[in-house]
């Protein structure tokens, strides 16, 4: 799919997926369709330098103006593929936002290929640090690896077995940052809805990630997250539309949160495929969509390794599709 020149001023010709946006009562705006870099830094098999600057590029030719990335992708390599990208181009910084996280450390140590599913050899291990000097040391150290000056939004990442650390430690140090004008949102990115609800009802964030808990195989965070962060104002970024695959391809073997699919979920993932099909509507481009269809939902940050993934992804978010599928899909989405 090849994307028309972008009047980024007017918004002209813009897709409703590459709008930018507010993100909950900051003052920071976020694509609808956003790009996150953890394939680009080795997730689940490498990637060359040549192929990850394509990704990029073919990203911002096609209007995405929004980078999610983390420390945690490829130990650090993710940070800096996608900052050199960014500033070694001459880009306008007020032309893109980037968000980054907190929470693990990087230190020397030794690190196989495919070490927490990320296929480098940076010489480099994580090590878990939510303290308010680990949250410090860990953005100077992104921002070195970036070349960045400033990331727009910060969010902790993965603290499910540290809320005490996070909500004393690592929130503190982010909420200090925002009122002194060095990061401009905050927020939590997880995997799960529980401790995300938690957080939005008694800290104050600006936003949280959800990955894989609002997809068509999981409607988690409608019960609880999303409704709270409605009424709080507070932004919703979804990842994990495809459930890291089966709602890409249910086929025979496909991964489900990151482990091989059950034959029960397998089957539901297939019985959606069917409904699509007999709409010729790609399963992928249902995924991809669904999110939007809540108010609370701000942006989808969606991976991509290569530019075709780039341009299929696009693709999938500005086709057409029928309010008849739609109602089939819920239909057997709350039958799951």
């Amino acid at each position: 799919m090849t994307s028309p020149d972008l009047d980024r001023s007017t918004g002209a010709d813009l897709p409703r997926c590459l709008e930018q946006v507010p993100l909950g009562r900051s003052d920071v705006t976020v694509g609808r369709l956003g790009l996150g870099t953890a394939p680009l830094a080795g997730l689940f098999s490498a990637v060359g330098a040549e192929q990850a600057a394509a990704t990029l590029d073919a990203a911002w030719s096609a209007g995405i103006r929004y980078f999610d990335t983390a420390p945690h992708y490829g130990a650090g390599l993710a940070e800096r593929r996608l900052g050199g990208f960014l500033t070694g181009s001459g880009r306008p910084r007020t032309e893109y936002t980037v968000s980054t996280k907190v929470g693990r450390l990087l230190v020397p140590g030794d690190s196989a290929p495919g070490d927490e599913a990320f296929h480098v050899d940076e010489g480099l291990v994580r090590v878990r640090d939510y303290s308010p000097a680990g949250v410090y040391r860990s953005l100077a150290e992104s921002l070195e690896r970036s070349g960045l000056d400033a990331f727009d939004t910060v969010l902790i990442h993965d603290p499910d077995d540290h809320w005490e650390e996070a909500v004393r430690g690592a929130y503190p140090a982010l909420a200090r940052l925002r009122a002194e004008g060095a990061v401009r949102a905050i927020g939590a990115g997880m995997n799960q809805t529980a401790m995300l609800t938690r957080l939005v009802r008694e800290t104050d964030l600006d936003c949280v990630l959800v990955a894989g808990r609002y997809s068509l195989l999981d409607r988690g965070a409608a019960d609880d997250l999303l409704p709270l962060c409605a009424e709080r104002e507070v932004g919703v970024l979804v990842g994990g539309v495809f459930n890291s695959g089966i709602l890409a391809d249910p086929a025979p073997g496909a991964t489900y949160d990151y482990a091989p699919a059950s034959e029960a979920v397998l089957r539901r993932a297939q019985a959606l495929d069917e409904r699509c099909a007999a709409h010729g509507v790609p399963l992928a481009a249902a995924a991809l969509q669904f999110p939007y269809r809540h108010p609370a939902v701000t942006s989808v940050v969606i991976g991509a390794r290569s530019p075709r993934e780039v341009s299929e992804n696009v693709a999938h978010a500005t086709r057409e599709i029928p309010q008849e599928l739609w109602d089939e899909l819920d239909a057997l989405g709350t039958e799951g």
